[in-house]
């Protein structure tokens, strides 16, 4: 049995934590491996909604064991008042059901004043963070001067850490016009949140080769897009780590071999948050209406996403570079009662068509797209649970979709719900 990677294959917000929640019922272990509380996931499960940013989506079966690996870098405060939240709702978040990487890199407050600064000095440059410090933490992890988890567990040296951390932030802020961090109360709200979070810490590496060893299937848990990926993203507007499949290894602490199936999730139409740019975006009419149908609005920040026409130039690269095997496909009853459906098959560039996305900013701003038109259906698909429950038309547009980006449908959902889901290949018998 193949352990699987999901990960997203356009700018985020694919539908992520419904199909983890789905996989991890095939579970035993499912693991966080990049980002940070800037990831959003929303659970709809009988009539109840779970909104997690850090916390792995399958905390909310108490059956299985959750992991926060190295890769992700954690706000200790808000993974604390993330865990009383889903308390509030009846879901148990302890010590025996969630792990969390003892060297993992720690957020600070100072973070997000160095985050929200810079991004009001950009001005109408904004990157368009959420302005949570994930960035920040990155550079702080990659610059050799973070606070990690396992700092929490000694006191007599996390002052001078802290002392050098805040040589550097304090400088930044101040270069930015922004009030400086003083030391004292934030080492005295790091000794404070110690004792709560110390108790989850643990050698993430050590207990993966041992559920490996047994026989466990492990399901890794990505965040954002492959899009929104440092480096083979719409850079510079992306975020701060990387969010391809093989992250999963390193952010975990397994080697490549470890993952055995890559699922991307891929919405049937575009969209994306923030700033950057979108080829398929629609400003109008028809774009409003994706977006009102699709209830298009972040997890996290509430902010509403531009959304546009499915872009399969883009998701086939996401294919190439995150070593996706097969891909979920969501919300396509977003798409019911559409006469005309267009996918975005090529882009024009001056006199040349291309059948990639630049790297260049200028030239991604500069790209239109082509579009191939399909006949649209009026029949809904919404709940749907076999093949035999879609139209014809929607049957042609998901074939064609799988022709266009050079790999198969996996699984395909037709509702929040975790049952309106149809299986097309289990990516744990791989």
């Amino acid at each position: 049995m193949a352990n699987v990677a999901v990960i997203g294959a356009q700018w985020g917000d694919e539908g992520k934590g419904k199909i983890v929640d789905w996989l991890s019922e095939r579970a035993d272990v499912v693991v966080r491996f990049q980002g940070g509380h800037n990831a959003g996931h929303t659970l709809v499960i009988g009539n109840v909604e779970y909104r997690l940013s850090l916390l792995p989506s399958g905390v909310v079966r108490p059956e299985k064991l959750s992991i926060i690996g190295n890769g992700v870098v954690v706000d200790p405060w808000a993974l604390l008042k993330e865990i009383d939240a889903i308390a509030a709702k009846g879901v148990s978040v302890t010590p025996a059901n969630l792990k969390l990487a003892d060297n993992a890199a720690l957020i600070l407050p100072s973070h997000g004043e160095i985050d929200r600064a810079r991004e009001a000095a950009r001005g109408t440059r904004k990157i368009g963070t959420t302005g949570r410090g994930i960035g920040p933490a990155y550079e702080d992890k990659v610059g050799r001067r973070a606070i990690r988890v396992c700092d929490l567990a000694e006191p007599d040296s996390l002052a001078g850490k802290l002392d050098d951390l805040l040589l550097h932030h304090n400088a930044l802020l101040r270069g930015l016009g922004a009030d400086e961090i003083e030391r004292a109360p934030l080492l005295a709200a790091l000794l404070d949140v110690a004792p709560r979070i110390l108790p989850f810490a643990t050698r993430i590496w050590e207990m993966l080769d041992e559920l490996r060893r047994a026989g466990k299937r492990i399901l890794f848990e990505g965040a954002q897009g492959t899009m929104l990926d440092v480096d083979h993203g719409t850079y510079p507007f992306v975020t701060s780590s990387h969010t391809v499949g093989g992250q999963a290894a390193a952010g975990a602490g397994v080697g490549p071999g470890a993952v055995g199936y890559v699922l991307g999730i891929t919405k049937a139409y575009t969209t994306r948050v923030g700033s950057g740019p979108f080829p398929t975006e629609l400003t109008d009419a028809t774009g409003q209406r994706l977006g009102e149908r699709g209830r298009e609005f972040g997890t996290v920040t509430g902010r509403k996403r531009r959304c546009g026409w499915f872009d399969a130039v883009m998701v086939r690269q996401a294919i190439k570079v995150g070593g996706i095997n097969g891909i979920a496909l969501t919300k396509l009853d977003v798409l019911d009662g559409f006469s005309e459906l267009k996918v975005c098959t090529g882009y024009r560039l001056g006199g040349d068509i291309l059948h990639h996305l630049p790297p260049g900013t200028a030239a991604q701003a500069a790209l239109e797209p082509v579009y191939e038109s399909f006949d649209g259906w009026a029949d809904s698909t919404r709940g749907a649970r076999s093949w035999a429950d879609l139209p014809a038309s929607a049957v042609k547009y998901i074939r064609r979709l799988e022709e266009l980006i050079e790999a198969p449908v996996a699984l395909l959902s037709t509702s929040p719900e975790r049952a309106d889901t149809i299986l097309v290949r289990d990516p744990f018998a791989d």
